[in-house]
């Protein structure tokens, strides 16, 4: 068995905007709303909507892998995602991207260190106390009401999803990348055109018709090292990820100097 010799880490956190609506369905579970179709997700304590860890990565792995053209090959559940199935695909030309940032299901023949974690965000308390004065339909959230018309009858079926209104943040989302080797280095760059990747797609559902979309603002980068793991070093704040993504090269030759990979 190979040893797992952890480096240090990247700690990139942000901000997310909500630019159009943001519906990120809950279970329903919790909530008696007459004809409410879907609504979205919230924390059962507080009642204010989130955005799950679960929800931010599979959409930014996803977006890699549809950018990267890779076969969507491995169901799980109601999605399907891809997945090296031997080891040799997975260590090819230097690594697949997906499995080596994303990590691999349970049940392949072989392992490795998954890299990327993301953290649930929460609405900003800034952003709920604005919902509050502002007295939205239900609580921290609108109502969008939807009509489908049947192309044969003509007869209308209306829908109502519950969507996080434009405008309102959450944050700050936290992303943590671990380096386990000096190929890390350059694979950072995949978790960061994936955030750009989310921007110029969707976030949650709906997205076709026009909710979901998202930027990522006032991006902290900051780094820890084995040698000294109590130590934050902090890198630079950023106002998009575009802005990010123009300083990798910097970035890059700053986490090497930071997290020596010995």
């Amino acid at each position: 068995m190979t040893d797992v010799n952890l480096y240090g880490r990247v700690i990139i956190r942000a901000n997310v905007e909500a630019l159009t609506g943001l519906h990120i369905g809950g279970s329903g579970a919790g909530l008696e709303i007459g004809g409410l179709d879907k609504e979205v997700v919230r924390n059962p304590l507080t009642k204010r909507p989130y955005i799950p860890g679960s929800s931010l990565r599979g959409k930014m792995r996803s977006q890699t892998e549809k950018r990267l053209g890779l076969p969507q090959n491995n169901r799980i559940g109601q999605v399907t995602i891809h997945t090296c199935r031997k080891e040799a695909e997975y260590t090819a030309n230097g690594g697949c991207p997906v499995c080596h940032v994303f990590g691999v299901p349970a049940e392949i023949g072989y392992s490795g260190p998954t890299r990327l974690v993301v953290r649930d965000v929460n609405l900003t308390d800034a952003s709920a106390s604005d919902l509050e004065k502002a007295r939205t339909d239900l609580l921290y959230a609108e109502l969008k009401t939807e009509v489908a018309i049947d192309r044969v009858t003509s007869a209308a079926t209306p829908r109502t999803i519950e969507r996080v209104p434009a405008g309102a943040v959450f944050g700050p989302a936290e992303l943590v990348f671990s380096i386990y080797e000096a190929a890390d280095f350059n694979r950072l760059k995949v978790v960061i055109e994936a955030m750009q990747l989310v921007e110029d797609d969707y976030l949650g559902g709906q997205g076709s018709r026009g909710s979901g979309k998202v930027r990522f603002k006032d991006i902290q980068v900051a780094a820890r090292s084995r040698g000294d793991y109590s130590k934050l070093v902090e890198y630079k704040t950023f106002t998009s990820v575009q802005e990010l993504a123009a300083d990798f090269n910097a970035l890059k030759g700053w986490l090497i100097k930071t997290v020596p990979v010995e």
